[in-house]
């Protein structure tokens, strides 16, 4: 039986793009890996030290370099951890489960096309963004979201402080906060989600 691997993402802070690579478990804890963009220009390095992981990862959010020492715990078993930006808050790398990190990359480049865009600004805090849609994707794949029209499941905006979730069949719609911890814990407290819709 192959050996379950972990993935590691970031997004290019030259190039834009998200950058993504698997390596086994063994290889985490027994050398240094690196993950090169396409581009040639950024690079993440994770070193293993003790019981740590020693990550320097590029930053799509302020276009430096940051540096952080995470357990390898973390890293090897369970959800896997996200890295944020000191400066900003703002998530830049994820290393953990490859659905997971696939998932924290899509939400990665969104808050860098809204930076880039200039527009509703950037995330309160992406981490805590993350989390929330993290869980209401979880809330909608036990079709736990509906509408008081009689539909069943929703579109989804993201803004900088909030969610949206749309109802296709009527246009209602329902915010959530999503900019601080509170947001967060009320939102796991929810099994389902109802959207007042106009019957």
């Amino acid at each position: 039986m192959a050996e379950e691997t972990r993935a590691l993402g970031y997004i290019c802070p030259e190039c834009g793009k998200p950058v993504y690579g698997e390596r086994t478990r063994f290889a985490l804890n027994a050398a240094a890996v690196g993950l090169v963009c396409g581009c040639g220009r950024s690079e993440l390095t994770a070193e293993p030290a003790e019981r740590t992981l020693r990550v320097t990862a590029p930053c799509g959010v302020c276009g430096g370099e940051h540096r952080a020492e995470v357990p390898m715990e973390q890293v090897l078993e369970g959800g896997g951890v996200g890295l944020a930006c000191p400066e900003t808050r703002q998530l830049c790398c994820y290393i953990g489960p490859p659905e997971r990190v696939e998932s924290a990359l899509r939400e990665l480049e969104i808050t860098a096309r809204k930076r880039e865009a200039g527009g509703d600004g950037v995330f309160a805090d992406s981490i805590i963004m993350y989390e929330v849609l993290s869980e209401l994707r979880d809330i909608a794949a036990r079709d736990g979201v509906s509408c008081t029209c009689g539909a069943r499941g929703c579109a989804v905006e993201v803004h900088g402080t909030a969610v949206d979730l749309v109802c296709r069949a009527c246009g209602a719609r329902l915010r959530l906060p999503a900019a601080t911890d509170e947001d967060l814990d009320r939102l796991c407290c929810q099994y389902t989600l109802t959207i007042r819709g106009s019957r």
